[in-house]
């Protein structure tokens, strides 16, 4: 299956609008489905968890949805019963305006904590957007539900006749704990809804819950999936091949575009006793200032590595005797250290993509997650990021 960007599923309509919450760049979407879809989502485990998520649970329980409100560069996030009742009547206007059971319509918001929606602005915006839904435009979709990032995130896949697109936002704030960001997916294929949460969740695990920027989970992550079924029946196991294809891509590209980033970082940690401390240890590596700065630097500071795999005090399993630490081929542990290694491993960590690879040698499962480097850019991002 090749990658497209020309092709969209069939039944899905987009309003895509300013409406004046912070600058002049789109800031509210709206993705709607001819027909009701079966529908799964995953959310923050945060207990600071926006409005948007808490009510997004609430009206995906019965695993169906017709349309997703996004809005961007105000989370909504603790604004108490105020925020809540913000959320509600976005949803309630776009129900009125469009003719969707306000109960199939799920909302999303991502930005600035402790803001309430500029009420006024949306409902003047919101004016009549049942007339000016038109054929769905996923790639400024994807535009309107950036913040800091500096490009938009799409991808897209073919099974059989039906068809698939992911579009995603985020930079920062990323340590997911459920799924990560903004990522919403949508696809014209029939998927039983008792057979899609057994693919869609398993593939959010293995690739957005494996990436890490900042150690710092949102109150608004949100990934939801939205299948019409227009296009009819799939193969099952193409489609999941499908979905997964697409969230890897996407989250490399959100890898990529972290704030302040000029690395990506991959760490595999295999020879685990299972899939979870694998992937601990894994996430501890990634989520190293020390390690990210190192490898901004291109320092040749492997130890580091090993510094943080000791954190893992609770995995009294891990031996460092056993241990083997590499930098792509090079095997850095136990193996002593000398000019012509270290040398080797500044070239690799001057690359635009560092692999660690740490070997625990006490079982046989691994994890990969992957990260970036830490910048300056961070700092100034982040340190004037609400004015």
């Amino acid at each position: 299956m090749q990658s497209e960007t020309s092709f969209n599923p069939q039944g899905f309509s987009t309003f895509i609008t300013n409406i004046g919450i912070r600058d002049s760049s789109d800031d509210f979407v709206l993705v709607k489905s001819d027909v009701p879809c079966v529908a799964d989502g995953v959310f923050t485990q945060s207990i600071f968890a926006g409005a948007s998520v808490t009510i997004s649970r609430r009206n995906l329980k019965d695993a169906q949805a017709q349309g997703i409100i996004a809005i961007s560069k105000n989370a909504n996030v603790a604004n108490g019963k105020d925020g809540f009742a913000d959320a509600e009547e976005v949803i309630q206007i776009v129900a009125n305006e469009t003719g969707i059971a306000s109960e199939n319509i799920l909302i999303a918001s991502t930005g600035v904590i402790g803001r309430r929606y500029p009420m006024e602005k949306i409902r003047a915006g919101l004016v009549g957007i049942g007339q000016k839904l038109t054929a769905a435009d996923f790639e400024s979709a994807a535009r309107g539900i950036m913040t800091t990032d500096t490009v938009h995130k799409l991808a897209t896949r073919q099974i059989g006749d039906a068809k698939l697109v992911g579009i995603a936002k985020g930079v920062g704030m990323i340590e997911p704990n459920m799924a990560t960001l903004l990522a919403f997916f949508f696809t014209d294929a029939a998927i039983p809804k008792d057979v899609l949460p057994t693919i869609f969740r398993p593939i959010i695990d293995k690739t957005f819950n494996c990436l890490s920027i900042d150690t710092d989970t949102s109150t608004s992550d949100t990934a939801v999936i939205l299948a019409n079924g227009l296009a009819g029946e799939v193969s099952e196991k193409e489609f999941a091949l499908a979905l997964q294809e697409i969230a890897h891509e996407l989250m490399l590209k959100i890898a990529r575009d972290a704030e302040g980033a000029t690395k990506i970082i991959e760490v595999t940690v295999d020879s685990a006793i299972n899939y979870a401390q694998a992937k601990r240890v894994a996430k501890v590596i990634v989520n190293s200032p020390l390690v990210k700065t190192a490898v901004y630097g291109a320092d040749p500071n492997w130890g580091r590595v090993a510094m943080a795999i000791g954190k893992c005090e609770n995995d009294r399993e891990i031996n460092q005797d056993n241990v083997v630490i590499r930098f792509d081929h090079i095997q850095l542990y136990p193996n002593p250290s000398n000019e012509d290694n270290l040398e080797q491993l500044r070239q690799i960590m001057s690359k635009d993509k560092v692999n660690i690879h740490v070997s625990l040698n006490i079982g046989d499962a691994s994890a990969t997650v992957w990260g970036c480097d830490l910048s300056e850019g961070y700092i100034d991002i982040n340190a004037k990021y609400s004015t």
